[in-house]
């Protein structure tokens, strides 16, 4: 259960990228935030106003969850990227197709130029970006044309060399004048790696200069060229945020790190599709403490990519992982194309792989102690219920119920949890036939019945047909069967198990006056319970779904009109008999205690009706 308070409480006072859920698990907002912390947190204050489409947002959150960066414009970026993706319904300000610019180098010329662009294409030249200021882009250029005097013209060179006179550019000194072959190839070269490499991310000696410049002007009072550089300064500062939300190089790619203790691990998946990050997924993990990092990602990678549709063609990895050569063959096998596992030692990969790394430090920080409470609610609540009942190697458990409605249609349910959690794929439901009016104990001897001769004629199928045992549903036996009710219960169902010949511990889960547990009924002993300990918890919990789900069956019959009587499912008997019969014995238990002369007795019978109605409630249950 997602307690809003308690994780509000969790949030980091850092910048990201909070994603709001509602009941149905939809994304319906994705904001970003200087602070998560402070940002997601007003949201929740009664006395903090946002008009009333957010208010309405609001009153929809079930859940939310949030990826940290670095700085405030990669969560710019990264939530422009998330909208794009998954059009959540309140965020209809940031539905534009807004685009964010980046800084093309035309490697492709001779001469190449540094321009500005609006989208990433596939060609030559190398893009950096994408950034969130265009007026700093365009700063950033003019500056770059001006430390280093590159072209700025359209002109096709070299093949336009000394076809037309030089431009104002070079008359200024602000372009070594390529256009008339004044500097040679190899030269020009020299400034563009002077430039990839500043763009690349060595701002330091560009800054110093700036600065220097800036200070200086200062000192001799020319305050206009001052602040001239000291606006140059700002933008060259703004380009430094290294934006890793958007990757220049367009691909698909995941980037999977993970954080670790002895016991638990959190391993976190980012998924970086046409170059942009779009999402992020998070994975608990059960280890050992023999077990590095190393070993845990290849086991992750090995069942991750075992069930997922898509594999990308480079995955970047926070560790080198063993069978590296083998896994990358079995991943391009299913692929149909080659798969790279790559672990980066630096650049802009290195630094995905550490962001990676510390959203999923965050997590199990954060989810640690939850975790362990959710133990305690489960495996912890299952170890009580060992001690309590000195049984030991308790996995399955299965609760049953019965739900009838003043002798309608009976129905009986077995709800399954396995280590304290419950296994709804496991659950059954059972319309019961050959019990009349509600008499509880038949009632559980016909599902038990049924239950555990099913189990054993789908056993001998999978053995004759060697199928696994998961591809069966009843097959796989109880380690104890929790009974709704005392010493009846458990005594029908120790009956049952001894005509099919079954050795399986039967617990009572036992109610007070108040209609509340109160203790298990084992071994002819009612044992007391603990109502603050965990496994008073979970017996309530199964009591509770086991009821709950025979009570949801029944209501769907009835909805569908489905539960009339028992007696609708006698062939030969309609509204009119089923009226007549009633009529004539007053309560179903009447019926299935009639004998056919006296059930010939009742208006518009026959003796082939009068038969087939001492049939039905004379008959043995069947497996369904």
């Amino acid at each position: 259960m997602f307690d809003i308070q308690d994780e509000l409480k969790k949030l980091p006072d850092l910048p990201g990228v909070y994603i709001m859920h509602d009941k149905s698990d939809a994304i319906i907002y994705i904001g970003k935030a200087v602070s998560l912390r402070k940002r997601v947190r007003q949201y929740f204050q009664p006395s903090h106003n946002e008009g009333i489409k957010k208010k309405q947002m609001v009153e929809h959150i079930a859940r939310f969850e949030y990826i940290i960066t670095d700085s405030e414009l990669e969560a710019l970026v990264l939530e422009c990227n998330l909208i794009k993706e998954h059009c959540p319904k309140y965020n209809t300000m940031l539905r534009d197709d807004k685009t964010y610019p980046y800084i093309r180098v035309t490697l492709g010329e001779d001469y190449p130029r540094v321009l500005f662009a609006r989208q990433m294409k596939k060609d030559k030249s190398r893009y950096f970006g994408p950034y969130s200021s265009a007026g700093a882009v365009k700063g950033t250029i003019d500056l770059i044309n001006k430390i280093y005097c590159l072209r700025t013209c359209n002109r096709n060179l070299p093949r336009d060399i000394g076809l037309d006179r030089p431009c104002l550019n070079y008359h200024i000194h602000q372009c070594e004048g390529p256009c008339q072959g004044y500097i040679s190839k190899e030269e020009y070269a020299g400034k563009i790696a002077a430039v990839l490499e500043f763009l690349g991310g060595n701002y330091g000696p560009v800054i110093r200069e700036l600065e220097t410049k800036m200070n200086h002007a200062s000192a001799q009072m020319e305050f206009e060229k001052a602040i001239e550089y000291r606006e140059l300064l700002n933008n060259v500062k703004q380009i430094a945020q290294k934006q890793k939300i958007t990757n220049t190089d367009g691909e698909d790619k995941d980037i999977i790190a993970l954080a670790a203790d002895d016991v638990d691990a959190v391993v976190s998946v980012f998924f970086v599709r046409s170059g942009k990050i779009i999402g992020r997924d998070h994975f608990h993990v059960r280890v050992g403490s023999e077990e590095t990092k190393s070993d845990i990602l290849a086991s992750f990678i090995k069942q991750f990519y075992s069930g997922t549709p898509f594999i990308p063609r480079e995955i970047i990895l926070q560790e080198t992982i063993a069978e590296k050569e083998v896994i990358e063959d079995w991943l391009g096998n299913k692929r149909g194309h080659k798969v790279s596992l790559h672990t980066p030692q630096k650049g802009m990969k290195n630094k995905l792989a550490d962001l990676a790394a510390r959203n999923a430090q965050m997590i199990l920080n954060q989810d640690k102690e939850k975790i362990k409470r959710e133990e305690g609610r489960t495996i912890g609540a299952v170890k009580e219920i060992e001690e309590l009942l000195g049984i030991k190697g308790i996995n399955r458990m299965e609760a049953f119920d019965i739900s009838n409605t003043n002798g309608f249609e009976t129905v009986g349910s077995m709800v399954v949890y396995e280590k304290g959690k419950p296994k709804r794929s496991d659950y059954r439901k059972f319309k019961l036939r050959t019990v009349a009016g509600s008499d509880d104990y038949a009632s559980m001897y016909e599902v038990l019945t049924r239950r555990f001769l099913h189990g054993m004629e789908e056993k001998n199928q999978l053995k004759e047909k060697e199928l696994p045992e998961e591809y069966g549903s009843f097959n796989r036996f109880p380690d104890i069967i929790l009974m709704d009710g005392g010493k009846g219960q458990v005594n029908i169902c120790l009956q049952v198990l001894k005509e099919l010949g079954f050795h399986i511990p039967v617990c009572g889960m036992v109610k007070d006056d108040n209609h509340r547990t109160r203790g298990l009924y084992y071994n002819n002993i009612e044992l007391p319970i603990d109502r603050h300990s965990e496994a008073f918890k979970l017996i309530t919990r199964i009591q509770d779904e086991a009821h709950r789900f025979a009570i949801e069956y029944h209501r769907s019959l009835r909805s569908k009109g489905q539960v009339k009587s028992v007696l609708d499912d006698i062939e030969g008997v309609g509204p009119a008999r089923r009226k007549a019969l009633m009529r004539t014995f007053q309560s179903l238990e009447n019926i299935r205690n009639a004998s056919v002369e006296e059930l010939v007795q009742a208006d518009g019978m026959n003796r082939t009706v009068a038969e087939a109605v001492y049939r039905f409630f004379h008959t043995p249950a069947k497996i369904e």
